[in-house]
């Protein structure tokens, strides 16, 4: 019960909190199974809410959302379901609101920054055709000399680029 006052967890974490304390697998299920009964765990419940604060809190983008429910025991399915949430528009919204917020303090030529703010979009788990548009619409409306560097970028092509060098 102490792994949950400090947050909701899923019941693979619990599993494994269980047996690291050398319980058996059986009172280990029996435990589970009860606390899934009574609603102390609830999976899908922990997966709605983790993609809710994550990608409204961190700008987290769907694949790394969708990477951190894995490493806390979500199965696939209940994953999708929770990432049904984060449509494309939000997702789009989220990363230019993130690039606009890192401009601010951005410094250097355009081609420099534009690196370092695809980047960032890029660890947060964004699609490079996302990461790259966001960063492109961003530095077109930021001055006269972005604006040239972002009206000579082909937004599509280098997602292309990128989308090729990754597979």
């Amino acid at each position: 019960m102490n792994q949950l006052s400090a947050r909701p967890r899923t019941r693979v974490e619990l599993a494994k909190a269980l047996a690291r304390k050398e319980i058996s697998e059986e009172v280990i299920a029996e435990v589970l199974d009860r606390y899934d009964e009574v609603g102390i765990i609830d999976d899908a419940a922990f997966a709605r809410a983790w993609v809710s604060s994550r990608h409204n809190g961190r700008g987290l983008a769907r694949r790394a959302l969708a990477n951190e429910l894995r490493q806390h025991g979500v199965d696939a399915e209940t994953a999708s379901e929770a990432l049904e949430a984060v449509d494309d528009e939000s997702e789009a919204a989220i990363a230019r609101s993130l690039v606009d917020r890192k401009l601010r303090t951005a410094k250097g030529p355009p081609e420099a920054v534009f690196r370092r703010l695809v980047a960032m979009l890029a660890r947060k788990g964004y699609p490079a055709g996302v990461a790259i548009g966001a960063v492109k619409d961003a530095l077109a409306a930021r001055d006269a000399e972005a604006a040239e560097f972002a009206d000579g970028l082909d937004a599509d092509a280098l997602a292309d680029q990128a989308e090729d060098t990754l597979s």
